[in-house]
């Protein structure tokens, strides 16, 4: 059995279109209804899990980790999804840049908006990202890791093995990127230059979203 956090089931479906039995939990019951349509899904929360000890063969831990914006919020989803993990079964857990804001306000200008460069300083100083303007281009209240820090909270989960990815990379920043991706053959160059970066420490912060990967 697959455990997934992430509606309205993209990644569900997809598993559950291989043959695997997936069970997908979300806290909000549209994402719930949504997510129903193609796999088994039902209103959970990360910190506290419905399942049984050592009865899945993975956990994707998508959303969590960056909506959940306390430390001991995350660690206890995090020994959660390892407690219901068979030994040595994988965990993937998604994660945001620690500089996704600035990133993301350089390339799409939001930093010429006066209410946006003190959520974006303040994702730098502490990764506590804070949308008190009801923008929803400023995202939403969330929780920014640095790469080192996301492999510590999840080996101090008691997790093994523990690699984090840059899951865009560094190639999101082309200025021509939408047309590149349409394009079969400059997105295969896109993918290929990603994978090829995917776990060099010194640029991982650059690619907007993190994935981790470990062993229960």
């Amino acid at each position: 059995m697959i455990l997934n956090w992430r509606a309205p089931g993209v990644y569900a479906e997809w598993l559950a279109q291989l043959g695997y039995q997936v069970e997908l939990l979300d806290p909000v019951p549209k994402h719930v209804e949504q997510a129903s349509r193609v796999c088994p899904a039902r209103l959970g929360d990360a910190r506290s899990l419905p399942f049984a000890d050592t009865s899945a063969d993975a956990v994707l831990l998508l959303g969590p980790l960056y909506h959940l914006t306390t430390f001991g919020d995350r660690l206890t989803a995090l020994r959660e999804a390892r407690r219901v993990l068979r030994p040595g079964a994988p965990l993937f857990a998604a994660a945001i840049s620690r500089f996704a804001s600035l990133m993301d306000g350089l390339m799409r200008g939001l930093i010429d908006d006066p209410a946006f460069p003190p959520i974006m300083l303040r994702d730098l100083d502490d990764g506590q990202h804070r949308n008190v303007t009801g923008n929803p281009e400023f995202f939403t209240d969330a929780y920014f890791h640095r790469p080192a820090d996301l492999r510590r909270e999840i080996q101090e989960a008691g997790f093994s093995d523990v690699a984090v990815f840059g899951v865009e990379g560094p190639v999101w920043v082309a200025p021509d990127f939408p047309a590149r991706w349409e394009n079969p053959e400059k997105r295969a160059q896109l993918l290929d230059l990603a994978r090829r970066v995917e776990r060099e420490e010194e640029i991982l912060g650059l690619s907007l979203h993190l994935l981790a990967v470990a062993s229960a």
